[in-house]
């Protein structure tokens, strides 16, 4: 019989700690959630600040700041080739930035 509320306890015990563990995650799912919906919406790459740029996948602080380089030397980029011109961005970047910025 010791045995048996032994088992029960120690099942209750880990079913509440699980429980508890899981309450703490959900918080840190929604800020990640908060911040994809925040990057979906289209950044205009001629006018995007250093930071704005930065919050795009795939770009860091150096390549944003060679976009902003670049736009300042030759002035607006208008579509995806122009932007294979700019330092460290190839072709695969380019494509996989464009989803997340307009040209405008």
């Amino acid at each position: 019989m010791k045995k048996l509320y032994f088992a029960l306890g120690m099942t209750l015990f880990t079913l509440a700690t699980n429980v508890c563990f899981a309450e703490t995650k959900a918080p840190a799912q929604v800020s990640k959630a908060e911040a994809a919906a925040h990057v979906a919406q289209k950044i205009s790459l001629n006018t995007a600040t250093l930071e704005q740029l930065e919050a795009i996948p795939g770009l860091g602080k150096k390549k944003a700041q060679a976009v902003l380089d670049y736009i300042a030397q030759n002035g607006a980029i208008k579509n995806e080739t122009q932007l294979t011109e700019v330092k460290g961005i190839g072709e695969k970047l380019a494509a996989k930035i464009s989803p997340y910025v307009s040209f405008n």
